[in-house]
């Protein structure tokens, strides 16, 4: 069993899941901080100081906190277009290696070129 675990775990896809989930971890802490600590002061500041977070609903003893709903998800939608753009520049990279190199045409000698003319006339011919 320690074996068959340790080939799992070894396997190139589960590290490189793992490697995945901590680096999404912490993109996901400075995209938070992004969000709590300056994107939502800025939006406070153009609604006239009003916090959005602290906004609720109260209907009796229930108190509905649609602010802290809504500031989630806009923190959702900034955090799924910060990782689309961090995917899109690792897109363009990835292109950029997998574009096919030219081929270098080889030089024909004078029979292939004989060779190559032949085929061509032959071509013709059967049209």
């Amino acid at each position: 069993m320690w074996e068959d675990f340790k080939a799992f775990a070894l396997k190139g896809n589960v590290l490189d899941l793992a490697i995945a989930v901590v680096i999404g971890t912490a993109f996901g802490k400075i995209v938070t901080s992004l969000v709590e600590d300056l994107i939502m002061p800025a939006v406070g500041l153009l609604l006239g100081g009003f916090s959005m977070a602290g906004a609720t609903y109260t209907v009796g003893d229930a108190s509905l906190k649609y602010g802290a709903f809504l500031q989630s998800v806009l923190d959702f939608f900034i955090i799924a277009f910060s990782i689309f753009m961090v995917v899109r520049i690792f897109m363009k990279f990835r292109r950029k290696e997998e574009m096919p190199k030219e081929e270098a045409v080889p030089e024909l000698d004078k029979k292939e070129e004989l060779l190559v003319e032949i085929r061509d006339l032959l071509k013709k011919q059967q049209l």
